[in-house]
């Protein structure tokens, strides 16, 4: 084989082993992606389960707070006559 025919065929093989390790590094990023955006995904599914149920326990605690200041600023009789109201209704 002349010496020109061996080097264009050591060009060729060169960049064809290239091109083919590139396709593999590529195609190993993304799945690396893939795998990131699942994970990210799945974060933020628990971060919003999280995050409504403390959205309830704070309405919640809200609610329990309106009602501890209406106690604390209606006047002594009015709570007395609302207690025992509640005291004489049926079950």
């Amino acid at each position: 084989m002349p010496p020109e025919a061996a080097l264009t065929l050591g060009i060729i093989l060169g960049t064809l082993a290239t091109l083919t390790i590139q396709a593999f590094g590529r195609r190993k990023a993304r799945i690396a992606v893939k795998a990131a955006n699942r994970d990210a995904e799945r974060s933020i599914a628990l971060l919003d389960s999280e995050n409504e149920r403390r959205t309830g326990q704070i309405d919640r605690l809200q609610e329990r707070i309106q009602v501890l200041e209406r106690i604390t600023t209606d006047p002594a009789e009015r709570t007395a006559r609302e207690i025992e109201a509640l005291r004489l209704q049926p079950n």
